[in-house]
Formats: C-alpha cells, sequence, structure tokens
C-alpha cells in the first residue's frame, strides 16, 4: 500500500496503544515514521519492529512539554529525512480523576502541559517547515468528552476541550500555507490502559467490557480503528478536510 508514500511523520506518544498502531499503519502505507515518546524503551521496540517488517522509523525520547526536548527533535527529524509532512499529537495522559474542587493547582497544570501545552509546541515547531513547504498535515488527538459531557476526568476532558478549540483556529490560521489541521475523537477503545483499568471493575475485566460494551451501539474500537481514521485525515485523500473532527467511537455519541 502506498497512501502515504514519501511521506515523513510525527506521532507523539507513539510508543503504546493508539499511538503505536498509527505508527504501524502509517509505515505500512510507505511513510518514515519518527517516534516521540518519553518511553524509551517501548518505543524503540516499536520502531525496531516497523523496520523489522520492512518500514522506516526512528525514536525520539522527547517529553511534549519541554520546547528545549521538542524543538532541537522535530529538526532532527527533519534534517534526517529532508521535509516534515505528517504531525499528529497523540501524547497525552489522563491525570487525577477528582471533582473540580478536589483538584490542586500542581495537578492541572500538569495535565495541562502535556496535553495542552504540547499540542502547541509540537505544533509550533512543526509548521515551520511544512509553511516552508506550502503543506502539510496534523492530526491533533481529542476525545468524544470535548463533545459531549461526563462524570469523571474533569481536567482531562477540560484539555479536550482545548484541544479542540486549538485545531479549529490553527486549522484556518494555517490554510493560507497548504498545511490541514483536524482532530480525532475517540470514544471506548481497547488500549492496553483501557484494559489494565477494566481490571479493577467489580466483577473483573469480562464484566467491565460487557458493561462498556453495552453503551456502544457498534462494539468496542481497537487501536487500529481509530489508527485508521488518523491515516485518513493525514493522508491527500483528506486535501480538502481541515478544521473537522472525526468522531471514531462506535455510536456512543449519536445516542
Amino acid at each position: 500500500m502506498s497512501r502515504l508514500r514519501n511521506k515523513i511523520a510525527i506521532v507523539t506518544g507513539g510508543s503504546t496503544g493508539i499511538g503505536e498502531a498509527t505508527c504501524h499503519r502509517f509505515a505500512e502505507e510507505g511513510a518514515k515514521v519518527a517516534i516521540f515518546d518519553v518511553v524509551a524503551e517501548q518505543g524503540a521496540r516499536v520502531a525496531e519492529s516497523i523496520r523489522e517488517a520492512g518500514g522506516d522509523a526512528a525514536f525520539y525520547k522527547v517529553d511534549v512539554s519541554k520546547e528545549d526536548e521538542v524543538a532541537p527533535a522535530i529538526e532532527q527529524v527533519v534534517n534526517a529525512w529532508g521535509k516534515l509532512d505528517i504531525l499528529v499529537n497523540n501524547a497525552a495522559v489522563t491525570g487525577v480523576n477528582k471533582l473540580a474542587h478536589d483538584v490542586t493547582v500542581d495537578e492541572w497544570d500538569r495535565i495541562f502541559a502535556i496535553n495542552v501545552r504540547g499540542v502547541f509546541l509540537c505544533t509550533k515547531h512543526a509548521v515551520k517547515p511544512m509553511m516552508a513547504a506550502k503543506g502539510g498535515s496534523i492530526v491533533n488527538f481529542s476525545s468524544i468528552y470535548a463533545l459531549i459531557g461526563n462524570d469523571d476526568l474533569p481536567p482531562y476532558h477540560a484539555t479536550k476541550g482545548a484541544v479542540l478549540a486549538m485545531t479549529k483556529t490553527d486549522a484556518i490560521c494555517y490554510a493560507s500555507f497548504g498545511i490541514r489541521i483536524n482532530a480525532v475523537h475517540p470514544g471506548s477503545t481497547k488500549t492496553p490502559l483501557f484494559m489494565k483499568a477494566g481490571e479493577t471493575y467489580p466483577g473483573g475485566l469480562d464484566h467491565y467490557l460487557d458493561m462498556m460494551k453495552s453503551k456502544h451501539p457498534l462494539t468496542l474500537g481497537e487501536p487500529v480503528d481509530v489508527a485508521n481514521c488518523v491515516l485518513f485525515l493525514a493522508s491527500d485523500e483528506a486535501r480538502f478536510v481541515t478544521g473537522s473532527s472525526l468522531v471514531c467511537d462506535g455510536g456512543y455519541t449519536a445516542q
């Protein structure tokens, strides 16, 4: 397959879950993939598995909340591969599960540093080579909870609302440079983190999965299901799509 032939992509948070699946799908479609993550062992493993399958990938240990790590890493990618076509802002943490009156300022600032500042910093430094090349695609990970409310993880949901606003604004600001910026809004997806959370549910993982499946008209998603949505937005097939939200939630928000 060659939907991303000759494309250079950065995927943040690419060492596990949906990020890992995205890295593999991009490589399968011909992209060279730079994996940004703080988890060095897992990130290096993903890069190696892509190379073993005949693709091209490199791992960079990057904390997306720190500009002095983001800026040089993006520069290294461009210097190594000559350009940058795609940025996927996937790196995020869920943070504390507390109501607003119990959340400390440090807890609030920490999750915003990764989930929002990280998107800002990666976008800030990725758009520069894209502007010079008069084109590029950025895909930001928001959430269905930027679109609807829920009774858990208030700080996390606030960050995803911020990412959606940034997506729409940046899409307008950079359209004249041929840069497209879109958001994906995943629903419940069977990532390692999701499955681990299910193990603590009363009755165990099977009961948790049954409960969650009942809330989704289709079923729960697999990481590759979301990765395929990211692939479409990143590819030239979506050349007329910018500032948009692609909801991939098995029908959850349609109810």
